[in-house]
Parts: C-alpha cells; sequence; structure tokens
C-alpha cells in the first residue's frame, strides 16, 4: 500500500500510522493508537521490574590485629549477609606502619574465605588498592 493511502486510512479512524519494521524491505507499518502502544510498554517495563532482584554489597572490616571473638563475630556478619543473598565485601585497611605487614592482612583473608567454604563463592581474590586489601564474596547460586 502507497505510504500515502496508509495515512488517509488513519486520519479517518483518529489513529497514528506507526513505523513498526523500519529495517524490512519495505518497511512495515500499523495503524494503531500510538499513546496506548507507549503506555502498555512502559507497563510491561514496570511489571519486569518489579520482579528482579537488587544486588546490594554489604561491607565488613576486618583489622590485622583482629581479636578471636571479634572475628567471629564477623564471619557471623558475613554467613548472615551471604545467606540473604547479598554481596559481601571484606575489607582491610592499612594505617601507618601496618602497610609493612601486608601478609597478615592477606592469611585474614584466606581464612575468611576458608570459613564461608561452600556457603559463597569469591568473586575476587584478596586485591590490593592503595592501603585498603579487599575481597567480594557472592552467594552460592540456587537451583
Amino acid at each position: 500500500m502507497v505510504p500515502f493511502d496508509a495515512l488517509k486510512i488513519a486520519r479517518e479512524k483518529s489513529l497514528d500510522l506507526v513505523e513498526v519494521s523500519p529495517t524490512a524491505q519495505p518497511p512495515v507499518c500499523r495503524i494503531m493508537d500510538f499513546g496506548k502502544y507507549l503506555y502498555e510498554q512502559e507497563k510491561k517495563e514496570r511489571a519486569a521490574k518489579k520482579n528482579q532482584k537488587q544486588i546490594v554489597i554489604k561491607e565488613v572490616k576486618f583489622r590485622i590485629n583482629v581479636d578471636e571473638h571479634d572475628y567471629q563475630t564477623k564471619m557471623n556478619h558475613v554467613l548472615r549477609f551471604l545467606e540473604e543473598g547479598d554481596k559481601v565485601k571484606a575489607t582491610i585497611f592499612f594505617r601507618g606502619r601496618e602497610m609493612t605487614r601486608q601478609g597478615l592482612g592477606r592469611e585474614i583473608l584466606e581464612r575468611v574465605i576458608q570459613d564461608v567454604g561452600d556457603k559463597g563463592i569469591v568473586e575476587f581474590r584478596p586485591r590490593q588498592e592503595g592501603n585498603t586489601l579487599h575481597l567480594i564474596l557472592a552467594p552460592q547460586k540456587t537451583k
């Protein structure tokens, strides 16, 4: 059909002529209420957004001279966050001369990885950025 005739028919019905597939040969057009079409598309997008899960990263900070009880408390927080489905960022911040003892920080993070075990996945191995050492743990994938 000639575009002029299609536009004439659309105006008679007080609707819009909308190009559906511009890359097709010849281009495909439909006669529809464009405002209603946009409203339905927006409604579908909102429904899709409602079903998706937000990724939350919780942070737990350790020190290189952490006591055993403090370590266990923070590990309980890490395990709880992973069970709730959140990612966990375990961080060790070095101050002053603690920078010379980075091996202790790596040992603590390796211990965290071992204690988490199969309850979580290591997304990023311990990584040094400036005076901060951190690793990211993600919850296990559920089938």
